[in-house]
């Protein structure tokens, strides 16, 4: 592995779902219109068909199942309630306080703040949209785009390479400390851990130790103020040879 001396923090890459916003509560939400749609269930019991693995977090076969389970499904009942769960799931999305203030600082210190996200790109651009701020970060990076879920490395190294960052100038930004922390220290970058977001329960019994940890994501300015200081840093071409070598 190569080391690099730290350098002043130019980027800040960030989480989008619960690190920007609640957005298991928007969820949870857009269960519950379900729910109340269909007259049977409870949203926190169709929550957990999202959590199963078994098609992902966002995929609306999720739903259909759910409908198959309570012996409801059709079609158009299917339909229905997918177009929904996804206008209340978006309606329900709104900023932690003092996200959009922050980023504007980020922006007035001429540093670039960049979305990295295992939403595909239609469902970011609708909750950027509908948080206005898709005119306001530089990128936004979605799993569509480096075809790498977070925490493959793979996601990290498409935003460092596709924003011409290098990881010692770079902060990540993320609630889960599995999917975000682990893997962008481990590139190289300074880690910022969304406390204040985490609601991966699925993951209690991992640990891993960030550079910092935030009680809000306003806390970053003062992170990026600091004087730059040694650290060890991975560079996307060194995690390529580092993973070459390991397959040989």
């Amino acid at each position: 592995m190569a080391t690099d001396e730290k350098q002043e923090i130019q980027y800040v890459f960030s989480d989008m779902d619960n690190t920007l916003f609640d957005f298991v509560h928007a969820k949870v939400e857009a269960c519950s219109a379900v729910v109340d749609r269909i007259g049977t269930g409870d949203s926190l019991e169709m929550l957990s068909y999202f959590l199963r693995g078994i098609y992902g977090f966002e995929n609306l076969e999720n739903i259909e199942d759910y409908l198959k389970e309570k012996y409801i499904f059709s079609e158009p009942l299917f339909e229905e309630c997918c177009c929904i769960y996804e206008d209340v799931k978006v309606e329900n999305v709104e900023l932690y306080d003092g996200v959009r203030e922050t980023i504007e600082t980020v922006k007035d210190m001429g540093r670039s703040f960049i979305i990295v996200t295992d939403a595909d790109t239609e469902n970011a651009f609708r909750r950027m949209k509908r948080v206005k701020l898709d005119g306001l970060v530089d990128d936004v990076i979605a799993y569509d785009m480096s075809g790498k879920k977070k925490p493959d490395l793979g996601a990290f190294e498409f935003a460092l390479n596709r924003t011409g960052a290098k990881a010692n100038e770079s902060m990540y930004i993320g609630d889960s400390l599995r999917r975000d922390i682990a893997p962008a220290k481990k590139m190289g970058m300074t880690t910022a851990y969304a406390a204040y977001g985490d609601r991966n329960d699925h993951d209690r019994d991992f640990y891993f130790e960030p550079d910092y940890k935030l009680n809000n994501l306003g806390e970053i300015i003062d992170i990026i103020q600091k004087a730059p200081s040694k650290k060890t840093s991975v560079s996307a071409d060194s995690c390529k040879k580092e993973t070459a070598t390991s397959e040989n």
